[in-house]
């Protein structure tokens, strides 16, 4: 480490970085394997798509190796980690979307083996993960990112295909989103990375869901150093971008990620020319650059000379021909230091790593830690903890609809979370518990799971009267069927229909229902339940056979509802009485 400082001091940055880059490339490139194919059915966009083509102006600056002058280390860092200028921050909500199109693509992609941190680095060189935008919780951002209308002049020419739809221009096609997406290319390899039934590439959660999308497109095996190197240019067909965005992976591959708030500051930077240019020339400053949070001497551009700080005014000299003496300036008080907490050295799970609640109720119990000192004392009253939901698919919440909240530890060192509410939708997620302000905190994670809502009664709803019906016919009621649990209608039940005689024997005669093809059954699984709990039961007919039946409704969760059903007796067809002859008979004669 000693020698790596000292050739950074003679070394600009630039060269530095890139010399370290190549150097890697050239190590990951022998021995490489074969792709092993990505497990998807998405071709290789072609070498005419528009989305590897001039499309705008990413930022092409590559990391800091070392931090910059006048940027300040975060607490528990030391001299030669990376500070606050920007290397390996990402907004919180980016973050998540880009981690969570990692899991999606595990899923999909099982082959591809891309990492968040190459989505990461898109997202860094195409629009610094959406900052300053006004990046929202959802994915959503306050101010749309476009790029430049692609007219052919300086960029690539690509008239509109998207009707305006999404970048807003009916004339000509603009890169959209945090990941700079092409329309066109958008329709082929968008995905929906929040679960909302939507593919929008303004919404960070889908466009990292895309990206990788893209990238594994082909059956890539991105641990290939080859596939690697053609999926990021066929991003962008550019070396130099290609270079950005791997520093920047390996960067945060190597580096503790910190979780930045959606709203930290980021600075407009101008213009330069398209990036992708066959020039192969210099990196391109790109569109935003990190704020430097510290506030040393150091110019927050790089390649700038530092401004030179303004000399201290000398003392006022004494009149001519005066008695006064020059007055000596004051001394500068040295502030007495605030003793800082005890550090933070890991967090502790206090009872139960699981939790289970059953849906649309609070869960009994939650998530509790105990933040300690690196000899197993509680830390001091006050320090805060903060509990986050993780999951797209959950519709758990804090107090207040919110997915975070933040608590103070006891005197203890203990925290609990606040009540949990578990929502309507069934399934794991995660609790994930960090030390505010101290980001090398090792996260802690609880699971929670909510169970889906079970039926414990079937209910008729259209009326309570006998139902009858003459024979060679149907019943005139539809019956219409509600499944409740906890007095609350549930969804997605499964009533099976089955009709019985009065003893409970299956039938084989009266009534019945028609199959898809017209043909009478006796027992029928139904539709699942809506929303509101109800199913209707189709028609109900009936054969040349009277007598008394039993329609029994039963699920999988165990409630059973009987209803009894009479075929009425045809009507009696009266018999015609005798009439007297009036021929007499032979006696008579």
């Amino acid at each position: 480490m000693k020698i790596l400082r000292t050739r950074a001091a003679s070394v600009s940055r630039q060269g530095l970085c890139t010399a370290l880059l190549v150097a890697s490339l050239t190590t990951a490139a022998v021995g490489a394997s074969p792709p092993q194919g990505g497990g998807n059915a998405d071709p290789s966009p072609g070498p005419d798509n528009p989305q590897r083509q001039p499309h705008g102006v990413p930022n092409l600056s590559l990391p800091d190796l070392v931090p910059r002058p006048g940027a300040t280390n975060k607490p528990g860092q030391t001299t030669g980690q990376p500070g606050t200028d920007g290397n390996t921050g990402i907004p919180r909500t980016a973050l998540a979307a880009y981690k969570n199109a990692e899991s999606l693509a595990k899923d999909l992609y099982p082959n591809c083996h891309i990492q968040w941190q190459l989505i990461a680095g898109i997202g860094k060189v195409e629009s610094e993960h959406a900052a300053g935008y006004g990046l929202r919780p959802d994915g959503t951002t306050e101010k749309p990112i476009r790029g430049p209308q692609l007219t052919g002049s300086g960029f690539a020419l690509v008239k509109d295909t998207d009707g305006g739809a999404y970048d807003g221009d009916a004339v000509y096609d603009r890169a959209v989103g945090p990941t700079q997406f092409i329309p066109s290319t958008w329709k082929d390899y968008g995905a929906d990375g929040n679960g909302d039934g939507k593919r929008d590439p303004n919404n960070i959660f889908d466009a990292a869901a895309g990206t990788a999308r893209y990238l594994c497109s082909g059956n890539k095996d991105l641990s290939s150093a080859a596939d690697l190197d053609r999926a990021i240019l066929s991003y962008n067909n550019s070396r130099e971008y290609v270079n950005a965005v791997l520093a920047w992976m390996r960067t945060y591959q190597k580096s503790e990620v910190g979780a930045l708030p959606d709203t930290a500051p980021w600075t407009p930077r101008p213009s330069g020319t398209p990036s992708g240019t066959p020039s192969g020339g210099k990196p391109v400053p790109g569109p935003f650059r990190p704020t430097p949070s510290g506030s040393g001497s150091g110019s927050s551009k790089p390649g700038t000379s530092p401004t030179p700080s303004k000399p201290a005014p000398k003392p006022t000299p004494s009149k001519p021909g005066g008695g006064d003496k020059p007055t000596p300036p004051k001394p500068t008080p040295t502030p007495t230091p605030t003793p800082s907490p005890a550090t933070v050295s890991r967090l502790d799970r206090v009872g139960a790593q699981e939790f289970t609640a059953t849906a649309g109720e609070a869960f009994a119990e939650g998530p509790k830690v105990k933040a300690v000192t690196a000899d197993g004392r509680p830390v001091p009253a006050g320090t805060q903890v903060r509990f986050e939901v993780v999951g797209l698919y959950t519709e758990a919440r804090f107090p207040g609809k919110s997915r975070e909240a933040v608590v103070r530890v006891a005197a203890d060192g203990t925290a609990a979370a606040p009540e949990l509410l578990a929502g309507d939708k069934a399934g794991p997620f995660t609790v994930r518990v960090t030390v505010e302000g101290s980001p090398k905190v090792t996260a802690v994670d609880f699971t929670a799971t909510v169970k889906p809502l079970r039926a414990d009664t079937l209910q008729r709803v259209d009326g309570s009267g006998v139902l009858k019906a003459a024979p060679k016919g149907s019943f005139a009621e539809r019956l219409k069927i509600k499944a409740v649990g906890k007095d609350r209608p549930v969804a997605d039940t499964v009533v099976t229909a089955t009709l019985l005689t009065a003893d409970g024997k299956p039938a084989e005669a009266g009534p019945y229902f028609k199959d898809e093809n017209g043909k009478p059954v006796r027992r029928l699984a139904l539709p699942k339940t809506g929303e509101d709990g109800l199913v209707t039961l189709p028609e109900l007919f009936t054969d040349e056979q009277p007598g008394t039946y039993v329609l029994r409704l039963t699920t999988t969760e165990g409630p059973v509802l009987n209803l009894e059903l009479t075929v009425t007796a045809p009507a009696a067809t009266p018999t015609p009485s005798a009439t007297p002859s009036a021929t007499p008979s032979p006696a008579a004669k």
